[in-house]
């Protein structure tokens, strides 16, 4: 039969973008759902608009695979169409002896993830390096960096339009019937409803990607991971900018840790930490600012009193709870869920950002019956 597009992807932040780009690169027709009335509007624009070189995650899992391939790849993208970024590097800092053996830990784990240029640093050494810190030995990774996230967003808005594709925002996905032939019937809402025939579908619906599956006649609700808000907020430090490279401590159960960068406004940004919560609320308390200070002065001890105030907050669609272990990205395909033609991601928290581009090319191959790429 004749489709309307050859694939609809559900959700314009990154990843979606990212996907949609690479399908419409296949010489693919591709439509691009997104409820919000921008672009970037959920998980993609509330982060820290950090590269990730892909130090922590598990050899041979999709975050590591995908998060070394995809820093490689958007270095190159964003070089290409003069995106701004700064490949500034990060210090992974233990400002105690205890956490010593954790950095031990990161590095092996970085080098067998392949990353590049990974070294143990003296804590004299990371000081030299960043006057102002406080630290008794550091991980240098000198792939670390920043970017203007909603920049690369609309480079890929643009490729995908370029390629004869189509983004269209105020449009939220409500329901998706199979095709007795292959392929699905889609009902879109809005203020002007829709509907359309595609042969592929991908769900990459971030903080929505639970109920996008849910409204996928035949999905099985057994295949649907809980859904868990991880919040974290982040504040502003007033003054100078006190480090040029990204500051980490050693990561925390579910998380990277409160963490230091310079923006590329050239002001200094602390966050997130992390705070399970039960609904999408993006406030910001100041009272936060209390433990912050606290935690921020094991690693900068000069940091002046009523220097932050509040920024904005992110959430991160967890596929896990409190003490639950850290699961990987979910790519589920016609053998998890036995939808064909069907792609639904789950779980595309960090390092989602810096691995958009792999996640896309991917979920493209995936989508094709074709082996991972990387």
């Amino acid at each position: 039969m004749e489709f309307d597009f050859d694939a609809a992807v559900i959700g314009a932040g990154a990843v979606g973008l990212a996907t949609g780009n690479a399908l419409a690169q296949r010489g693919h027709s591709v439509v691009v759902l997104e409820r919000e009335a921008a672009i970037g509007q959920g998980v993609s624009s509330r982060n820290s608009e950090v590269i990730h070189a892909g130090l922590y995650y598990p050899t041979g899992s999709l975050k590591a695979r995908l998060c070394v391939a995809g820093r490689r790849a958007l270095y190159a993208f964003l070089e290409a169409r003069h995106i701004p970024y700064r490949r500034c590097g990060k210090l992974v800092v233990a400002t105690e002896d205890d956490q010593l053996p954790r950095l031990e830990s990161i590095l092996a784990q970085a080098r067998a993830n392949d990353v590049e240029g990974m070294e143990m640093i003296s804590g004299a050494a990371a000081m030299a390096l960043e006057p102002g810190l406080q630290a008794r030995a550091a991980l240098d990774s000198p792939e670390s960096g920043v970017f203007d996230s909603h920049g690369y967003m609309l480079a890929l808005r643009g490729e995908i339009e370029a390629a004869g594709g189509a983004v269209v925002c105020a449009t939220p996905f409500e329901r998706a019937t199979p095709l007795e032939a292959g392929g699905f019937s889609i009902e879109a809402g809005g203020e002007a409803p829709t509907a359309l025939t595609v042969r592929q579908l991908v769900l990459a619906a971030g903080l929505g990607a639970q109920a996008a599956a849910a409204v996928v006649e035949g999905f099985p609700a057994a295949r649907i991971p809980p859904r868990h808000l991880g919040k974290g907020v982040y504040f502003r430090l007033s003054g100078r900018a006190p480090f040029s490279r990204l500051i980490y401590p050693p990561p925390i159960p579910g998380a990277l840790g409160t963490h230091y960068r310079r923006d590329l406004g050239g002001q200094g940004v602390f966050g997130p930490d992390l705070a399970f919560v039960e609904t999408e609320d993006y406030t910001v308390d100041p009272a936060r600012a209390e433990s912050f200070y606290a935690y921020i002065r094991r690693f900068w001890p000069g940091l002046p009193d009523g220097a932050l105030s509040p920024d904005y907050a992110g959430l991160r669609p967890k596929i896990h709870g409190p003490g639950e272990p850290q699961p990987d990205f979910r790519l589920d395909t016609e053998a998890d869920h036995g939808v064909p033609g069907l792609l639904a991601m789950f779980g595309i928290e960090s390092p989602g950002l810096t691995s958009s581009l792999a996640l896309g090319q991917t979920a493209a191959a995936r989508l094709e019956g074709e082996a991972d790429p990387y």
